[in-house]
């Protein structure tokens, strides 16, 4: 088992990585979303209801990384949620694909991205906040 420094240090650092994740998908997202022409043809075919999924989860993002940093027990909870979340919006990506629906291939690599992370951030907010007995 991780000593108490390294596990809040480690929980630290996922913090950070959660938070600059999500302040960079809302500002990248709302770029789009809510910029000029240019910002909007430069993203080809997106997805729609994917950029909208990542923007809205960009918020949800640094609220997990808030509840990691301070240690909550619930932000496993609203980890996971990410997760699974994202996997069904990937999910949902695919059944736009199959359709014959346009897209970009860089967005299968950013959704493949996004659930990995949030998989490891996952792991780590468990082994390091769910595991650690009450007092």
């Amino acid at each position: 088992m991780a000593t108490t420094n390294s596990s809040s240090r480690a929980l630290k650092i996922t913090a950070g990585v959660a938070i600059l994740f999500g302040a960079l998908s809302v500002f990248s997202g709302g770029r789009v979303l809510f910029g000029s022409d240019e910002a909007r043809a430069a993203v080809g075919d997106a997805v729609l209801f994917v950029l909208w999924f990542n923007f809205l989860a960009g918020f949800a993002y640094i609220v997990a990384g808030i509840g990691l940093f301070l240690q909550h027990r619930p932000a496993i909870w609203v980890s996971f949620g990410i997760l699974a979340a994202t996997t069904l919006a990937f999910l949902a990506f695919g059944n736009h694909v199959l359709q014959g629906g346009a897209y970009e291939m860089r967005t299968v690599g950013a959704m493949i991205l996004r659930i990995g992370i949030w998989a490891i951030i996952s792991v780590v907010a468990w082994r390091h906040i769910g595991q650690t007995p009450r007092p």
